[in-house]
């Protein structure tokens, strides 16, 4: 039986050409993107008992070099910085729906790498 108590995720590290696709079948946009995430449970959210798994997230290592060298951060940084975006993503935060999500979910990305950071 499963640990219930420690939620799984799935990491798969893609080129554009496969971002793409998954981008145009599961959000309708014909372009590669960052990183995409799937939550287990429909519509993501916050859970009193976390699901096994909670879900999937799909990172593009081309998206993720280009976007380090504009950030000026280490291709490893970068990586840190998408994760934590897909996990958020997984957890429902949701910086599309307004202003307010978006302030929310962008203030604890930093805080949670700024953490990483602090650790190295």
């Amino acid at each position: 039986m499963p640990d219930m108590s420690c939620p799984e995720i799935s990491i798969l590290l893609a080129g554009d050409g496969r971002m793409r696709k998954l981008n145009r079948l599961y959000r309708g946009k014909d372009r590669t993107t960052d990183v995409l995430s799937f939550p287990q449970v429909a519509g993501g959210g916050r859970y009193d008992a976390f699901p096994c798994p909670l879900g999937d997230i799909v990172i593009s290592l081309p998206q993720a070099r280009r976007q380090a060298k504009e950030h000026g951060a280490t291709f490893y940084e970068e990586l840190a910085r998408l994760l934590i975006h897909g996990l958020l993503h997984l957890l429902g935060y949701d910086h599309e729906k307004n202003a307010y999500q978006a302030r929310k979910m962008r203030k604890l990305e930093q805080e949670l790498f700024d953490g990483i950071l602090k650790k190295r």
